[in-house]
């Protein structure tokens, strides 16, 4: 009922805006996106890319959100795996600073950066692009549904502009589009019976992440100490390294070095980025459900806070010739435009993203992995080290978990037709969004949101009536992950094919947690198991798999896939010079095994002739559950 509320009261102040200013130029767009930050750039070059006129409304003067106008320049996870526009963007950061070494600056992550660079770099690939436009310092006023449209008005150059636009994507910081529109959410914590989740709490509770403030810090190379901040107390970050002053650690087994403490975010240039988790500048406030001016003025005391420990580093620890940048944000404080929100509003989505999904993700009740729109591979992270009982709340540092795949569903709210739901706001657990929060899969996230709104505008059908198999076709084609396979990286030439493959779960990828390495392999060297094929049985019933040796050979192989192409009336006996690519490479493979009878068949082979014969990704189409359709 509140949500509801809160749409009406949105819309009456449009209403009041245009009653008092009179009806404003439309402009006119197929996609819309409410948020400039990482998933909404990411939507934008991809939505643009596939010729959708799309426009980005953004509320800071800057572009990439948390990795730029947030400070938080030092990505986590997906170093193997740089698909799609985090793939570029890395490419982007290397060209810069000079390669890929370059950017190891730091010990918290391989990818360390000045925010004003990644900035620069997200501005020129959105200059790249024609169907793309960006209005900055702007900010939503109201949203209404109108015959099978968004009416949006928007703040902008000091007016009130309408937009109408055919899809509407939410990537916002903090889910507030989406809420607006009433669609449903869930915030804090849900309890373990809910979810099924081992490390869940035993009980739901309100309590969301720590944010923080970042500082992004400079050596002037004089004292450049600032006047002690009002409310410091230096008890409050005394064991946020390994110093005299520390006497009682509240986490005795993450008590670091000063210098590990002021080099985990160390930058290019001789830079710092103050994001320190142990009695640092995390700071507990939930914003969510606080109006404007609250937000601001909590946000001012966690402003306040990060000065205090930045006086601790300066006065206590003795590091004074650092201080506030002068050359990043050109801001009154010198601080970032907004905070690092690690969580935001969960939707209610079309799917539901649960951690049994990624731990075991081949024996829940949805095969949501055929949906995968996205990968990732750091561990479950919650930082709630500020929160007061923190002793109570399950440990949450860095639980291990394999590598994993985002199904789709996530995106799409369950029943709000024409939107999209993008950056931290997706339809995942509490636990879950201690992964899927990070910059590298929230650009993803942004990508897939991109894909499958100029998708639902090209076909002029409904956002959960596209087909799945579309999107994850489109973030292929964009040199995109659905699969996140170690052993087949985007530059291996059946890169496609193998994705394909393990997106149909005919061949299914192996999983494990070592050390801090989480991964996924799909094994394509390894011969072929006929104990691995029971993923063929769920796309061809009627294969018969009685007979097989236990390891696959390429006659017995060949065997099978000509038995199920008769079934599904695919020639495979034309004549080779001028044959279809089905034949001509069914023809190679029998060349093969007629010399060579009783070779093992590999994993990859055998993907590369599923995919190349049968083409069961493309042929047979799945719901947003992963089932397949009859």
């Amino acid at each position: 009922m509140k949500r509801y509320l809160n749409c009406l009261l949105i819309t009456a102040v449009g209403a009041l805006l245009l009653s008092c200013c009179g009806t404003p130029t439309t402009v006119r767009v197929d996609l819309l996106i409410t948020g400039g930050g990482a998933s909404g750039t990411a939507a934008g070059l991809q939505a643009a890319r596939m010729h959708c006129r799309t426009l980005i409304v953004e509320e800071t003067p800057w572009l990439g959100g948390m990795l730029t106008a947030a400070g938080v320049s030092a990505t986590d996870g997906n170093y193997r795996m740089p698909g799609g526009v985090w793939g570029e963007f890395r490419d982007a950061l290397a060209a810069v600073y000079g390669g890929l070494d370059s950017l190891k600056t730091g010990w918290v992550s391989h990818v360390l950066f000045e925010p004003s660079v990644g900035n620069r770099i997200f501005n020129d690939m959105v200059s790249k692009e024609p169907n793309l436009e960006v209005w900055f310092e702007a900010s939503p006023v109201s949203f209404e549904r109108q015959d099978g449209k968004w009416i949006a008005l928007i703040r902008t150059a000091g007016t009130v502009k309408r937009v109408e636009a055919t899809v509407l994507i939410d990537a916002t910081e903090l889910g507030d589009v989406a809420a607006q529109c009433g669609v449903p959410y869930n915030t804090g914590m849900e309890s373990r019976d809910e979810t099924k989740e081992p490390i869940a709490p035993a009980q739901a509770n309100a309590i969301v992440q720590d944010l923080t403030c970042v500082a992004i810090l400079k050596d002037y190379g004089r004292d450049v100490t600032i006047p002690r901040p009002e409310g410091y107390d230096s008890t409050v970050f005394a064991c946020t390294c390994a110093s005299p002053v520390c006497i009682a650690p509240k986490e005795p087994n993450r008590l670091w070095s000063l210098r590990e403490m002021i080099t985990y975010g160390k930058l290019p240039n001789n830079k710092y980025m103050i994001n320190w988790p142990v009695e640092g500048n995390d700071y507990y406030v939930n914003l969510i459900e606080m109006t404007p001016d609250e937000r601001r003025e909590a946000l001012q005391d966690a402003k306040r806070f990060t000065m205090q420990f930045l006086y601790f580093i300066q006065h206590q620890l003795g590091l004074n010739t650092l201080g506030l940048a002068d050359d990043e944000y050109p801001t009154a404080d010198r601080l970032p435009f907004i905070p690092y929100h690690r969580e935001s509003r969960r939707i209610v989505g079309k799917v539901r993203f649960t951690l049994p999904y990624i731990t075991a993700p081949y024996t829940q009740q949805w095969p949501l992995y055929r949906t995968n729109i996205a990968v990732g591979d750091y561990p479950v992270d919650h930082h709630h080290a500020r929160y007061t009982g923190t002793e109570e709340l399950p440990d949450l540092h860095f639980s291990p978990i394999p590598s994993y795949g985002l199904p789709l569903g996530v995106l799409i709210p369950e029943a709000t037709e024409g939107l999209i739901v993008a950056e931290k706001s997706i339809s995942v657990s509490n636990i879950v969004n201690g992964t899927t929060r990070l910059q590298p899969v929230v650009l993803q996230i942004g990508q897939a949101a991109g894909a499958l709104a100029a998708l639902a505008v090209q076909t002029n059908t409904g956002i959960d009536a596209v087909p799945v198999r579309d999107v994850q076709q489109a973030i292929l084609d964009a040199r995109g992950y659905l699969m996140p396979y170690l052993d087949v990286p985007v530059s291996h030439p059946l890169f496609k094919t193998y994705q394909r493959i393990g997106a149909t779960g005919i061949l299914k990828g192996t999983g494990q947690s070592i050390g801090w390495s989480n991964e996924t392999w799909l094994r394509i060297d390894e011969p072929l198991l006929a104990a691995e094929l029971d993923g063929l049985k769920d796309f061809y019933p009627q294969a018969s798999l009685a007979g097989l040796p236990d390891t696959v050979t390429l006659h017995s192989a060949l065997a099978l896939v000509r038995s199920i192409a008769k079934q599904k009336h695919i020639d495979l006996d034309g004549e080779e010079e001028d044959g279809t690519k089905a034949q001509l490479l069914f023809a190679a493979y029998k060349t093969d095994a007629l010399e060579q009878p009783n070779a093992p068949m590999t994993r990859g082979e055998f993907a590369r002739l599923v995919d190349g014969v049968l083409n069961p990704f493309h042929r047979k189409p799945i719901d947003l559950q992963g089932r397949i359709m009859n």
